[in-house]
């Protein structure tokens, strides 16, 4: 009878992979609660990992461990799902068990699961930037959520940003709480782009 450990390497890295995408299948919960918003574990891990390299770069961390906890940070939501908040008062996820489980037999598994226990032990600068990437990820989400008009996005940001562990953390984020999530986009073109509807495509 087939089982995972009669599988070779090759295939469990693509085992391996098949599962890594089912995180863009895999919805964060506690936008349910907030009344708007929503977006994949896949989603939320790349701007996860894109938040650890800048706060590593504000650090003068080292930015690939970093960053490497950031990306890897809910591989195992791909089997247990996200627990939100409140779903954690109520049920346990088996985090660790998942990710080892995820990870047997590919090769990975003495250079993924050391960056998840750094992660988990919040000792080292690179594991307190990452928890802060984290937190931050939800920050620009809540912001983006409190533009458009949902009440509840100030409180729950409020709330965030007393999660957050780092000087670097909470300088970006209190910048990120003040900044219109839409502006970069509305100030990037030249005013005559606005006035005319178009513009020349080699301006600058």
């Amino acid at each position: 009878m087939k089982n995972i450990k009669s599988r070779d390497k090759m295939t469990r890295l693509a085992d391996f992979l098949f599962e890594v995408g089912m995180l863009r299948k895999t919805p964060r919960t506690g936008y349910q609660f907030l009344g708007s918003g929503s977006e994949s574990v896949a989603d939320h891990s790349y701007r996860v990992a894109v938040l650890g390299y800048v706060l590593a770069d504000m650090a003068e961390a080292d930015m690939a461990r970093t960053v490497f906890m950031c990306l890897f940070h809910d591989l195992h939501e791909a089997r247990t799902g996200d627990f939100n908040y409140v779903n954690r008062i109520y049920n346990r996820s088996y985090r660790d068990k998942a990710l080892r489980h995820t990870l047997e037999g590919t090769g990975l598994e003495d250079k993924i699961y050391p960056h998840w226990e750094e992660l988990e032990k919040c000792e080292s600068i690179e594991s307190l930037l990452a928890q802060d990437a984290d937190q931050i990820d939800f920050i620009l989400n809540l912001k983006e959520e409190h533009d458009m008009g949902n009440p509840y996005a100030a409180t729950w940001m409020d709330s965030a940003l007393k999660r957050l562990r780092t000087e670097q953390g909470k300088k970006l984020a209190e910048t990120i709480s003040k900044t219109d999530h839409k502006e970069w986009w509305y100030l990037g073109p030249p005013p005559s782009w606005w006035e005319n509807k178009s513009g020349p495509d080699d301006e600058e």
